[in-house]
């Protein structure tokens, strides 16, 4: 005889919602207590971003054919993917910061030699996400959390996630809930909507005290976040207040992030 918990059909089908909500929930906890992870760094960011040295090959073989191309309706095909390529160049950019700073981030929360450490934690996918725990994993020892996500066009988490902390979840918010409850500090590289969702999400939060501590936040990429949305307007119209436009830092500078999150990170240590 199948015992309930046991049965898979059952647990698959929409009666058991609630039980697979509570696993999302229950299966973590257990595996980041075992771990010893309670503090992340969390990195958001595009997953169609791509090294630097990758997007920059891309381009040169294209411009390279299009040189030689003597075809009419190639060369069209040629602009459209040139144009594209340039624009995966300028995201690459962000990704070598991206992981550079990752890397800061761990080689100093390890060579601090404390007992409290922060993680560097991702979305677990690709793109920023990878350069993120590929930065991370660039430190000897170091170690990152993948906070993945099932999607169709997807496959796991990407291979600089140290392995133990690779999670796959198939509710968005139950994933978010994660991201939070341990972020002690945030980095947002330039992304789409799943970035701006997360974003908009921690900053509701924080501005309604549903979360309490302080979380330094990095808004990475002045000229796309500058371009993306004004928020001094929201102010002007008296949408959001004026304090508001203090829960993050717009810069592209490397040391400039470093210096905030770890000020941030540390002050937060002695409340």
């Amino acid at each position: 005889m199948l015992k309930a918990y046991k049965n898979l059909e059952f647990l698959n089908s929409p009666e058991a919602r609630a039980i697979r909500i509570l696993c999302e929930y229950e299966e973590p906890l257990k595996r980041f207590k075992e771990a010893n992870v309670m503090d992340t760094i969390v990195f958001f960011g595009s997953a169609r971003a791509k090294p630097m040295d990758i997007a920059a090959n891309e381009l040169a073989n294209l411009r390279r054919e299009e040189a030689r191309n003597n075809s009419p309706e190639r060369q069209e095909e040629l602009e459209v993917a040139i144009s594209r390529a340039k624009k995966a160049e300028n995201l690459a950019v962000y990704y070598e910061k991206t992981r550079e700073l990752a890397k800061r981030l761990t080689e100093w929360d390890m060579n601090r030699m404390a007992q409290r450490r922060y993680y560097i934690a991702t979305g677990g996918g690709p793109g920023m996400m990878e350069a993120a725990n590929r930065g991370a994993s660039e430190v000897p020892g170091g170690r990152s959390v993948g906070l993945g996500i099932s999607l169709p066009f997807e496959e796991g988490v990407n291979q600089y996630v140290t392995p133990e902390l690779a999670f796959e979840f198939h509710y968005f918010f139950t994933r978010k809930y994660w991201f939070l409850y341990l972020c002690k500090a945030m980095v947002i590289s330039p992304g789409g909507f799943g970035t701006l969702d997360e974003l908009f999400e921690s900053l509701t939060l924080r501005q309604t005290k549903k979360i309490k501590k302080n979380i330094p936040t990095v808004l990475f990429g002045t000229d796309y976040w500058d371009k993306i949305f004004n928020l001094e307007v929201m102010s002007d119209w008296g949408t959001i207040s004026p304090q508001d436009l203090d829960l993050m830092l717009v810069t592209d500078d490397i040391d400039e992030a470093f210096d905030y999150i770890v000020k941030g990170l540390l002050e937060g240590e002695e409340e």
